[in-house]
C-alpha cells in the first residue's frame, strides 16, 4: 500500500496537551456531552413550535430564570448566550484561527467545568474535529476568558451556535506560490505529531484539517483548501497542476501515480537530484504502514516505477 485519494471529511482540535486527546479524557465527559446533546434534540423543536428562540432556552438550560426580561435585558440575550462545554483543556485563540497565539483556556481541570459566553462566531471555512463532533466555526467568548473558541468545544448537537450572530470570516485559503513555501509545509508534518511524523490513514484528517493520506499531505504543502484534493484530481484537474518532463523537475514539482485503485495510487513531493545522472531524488511523501517521510525515491524513472508522471504545480507560474 503506498498512497490514496480519500474522503471529504475533516479531523483535527485545539484542546491543548498531545496527538489531540484533551478533550476526550474519560467517559464521564463523554456521557455528559451527549446528555446536553440529546436533551437539545427533544427541547429545541419543542420551543421553536411555541414560538421561543434558542437564546431564551439558554438561559433556562444553565439554571437562569425563564421570568421575561425587561427590553434592556432582552437586547443583552439577543447579542449573548451561554452554552456547556465538554471534554478539558481547550485553547481559547487570539483571532478565529486555531493557528493564532493562545489567550486562555477552559476546562483546565475538570471536563466541562466551565461554561461559555459568546456574542457572535465566524465561519472559518476550516472544519476541526474531535472525535465525531466537527465544525468550521470558532465563537467569539466574552466569559470566562476573552478569545475565540471551536464550536466543538461546545455541547450541543449542531456545528454552530444556535441563535449566535456569523460575521465574516476570513477570505478562502490561497495556495503558497513558492516552491520555498511548500517545501517548508512539506517537512512540518515529520514532527507535528509530538515530535514524531503525522501517521498515514485514509479516513483521518490531522489537526489542521487535512487528510493523512498522500494526497492531503501534498494539498497541504500547496496551501491548497482542506481537506484536500484526491490523487486523480492532482493528476487530472489543469487548475491545479500541469504534466511535464522528468528533465524539468524542480523543487516542489511532484510526481503522482494516478492510475489503479485507492490502495496502489500515490504522489509525491519532488525536493531535490540525489545525483548528476538523475538516477534517483529525494522526496516527502505520505505513505502507508509509516506517515510522513524524508527518503530516496526512483517513482517515475528508468530503474523505478514507470506509472509515476511528473507535475508541476501551476501555482508557481512558470
Amino acid at each position: 500500500m503506498r498512497g490514496h485519494g480519500g474522503t471529504d471529511t475533516a479531523y483535527g482540535t485545539t484542546p491543548a496537551g498531545t496527538g489531540g486527546q484533551g478533550a476526550a479524557d474519560d467517559g464521564t465527559a463523554a456521557s455528559t456531552r451527549w446528555a446536553g446533546r440529546r436533551m437539545l434534540r427533544r427541547v429545541v423543536p419543542v420551543l421553536a413550535a411555541a414560538g421561543l428562540g434558542v437564546t431564551g432556552f439558554a438561559g433556562v438550560a444553565h439554571g437562569r430564570s425563564a421570568t421575561a426580561p425587561g427590553p434592556a435585558a432582552d437586547r443583552a440575550q439577543a447579542a449573548t448566550a451561554t452554552f456547556p462545554t465538554w471534554g478539558t483543556r481547550w485553547v481559547v485563540h487570539a483571532s478565529a484561527d486555531t493557528a493564532s497565539p493562545a489567550v486562555g483556556m477552559i476546562n483546565k481541570t475538570a471536563a466541562g467545568q466551565d461554561r461559555i459566553t459568546a456574542d457572535y462566531q465566524v465561519d472559518t471555512g476550516r472544519r476541526v474535529c474531535e472525535g465525531d463532533a466537527c465544525s468550521s466555526y470558532m465563537a467569539h467568548v466574552t466569559g470566562p476568558v476573552e478569545g475565540f473558541l471551536t464550536v466543538v468545544a461546545v455541547a450541543i448537537p449542531e456545528d454552530r451556535l444556535p441563535g449566535i450572530p456569523v460575521k465574516d470570516g476570513p477570505p478562502p485559503q490561497q495556495p503558497s506560490a513558492s516552491r520555498e513555501e511548500t517545501l517548508r509545509r512539506a517537512a512540518t508534518w515529520l514532527t507535528a505529531n509530538g515530535g514524531a511524523q503525522v501517521p498515514y490513514s485514509q479516513t483521518a484528517y490531522w489537526k489542521d484539517g487535512y487528510r493523512q493520506d498522500c494526497s492531503g499531505y501534498v494539498s497541504m504543502a500547496l496551501g491548497l483548501p482542506t481537506p484536500g484534493t484526491n490523487t486523480v484530481g492532482l493528476a487530472t484537474d489543469r487548475s491545479l497542476t500541469r504534466p511535464i518532463s522528468l528533465g524539468e523537475l524542480t523543487p516542489g514539482d511532484l510526481l503522482i501515480d494516478a492510475d489503479g485503485t485507492s490502495d496502489t495510487r500515490h504522489a509525491v513531493i519532488f525536493e531535490k537530484w540525489n545525483d548528476a545522472a538523475h538516477s534517483s531524488y529525494t522526496a516527502y511523501e505520505q505513505r502507508g504502514d509509516h506517515g510522513t517521510d524524508h527518503r530516496s525515491l526512483t517513482y517515475g524513472l528508468p530503474d523505478g516505477d514507470p506509472e509515476f508522471k511528473p507535475y508541476r504545480p501551476v501555482v508557481f507560474g512558470d
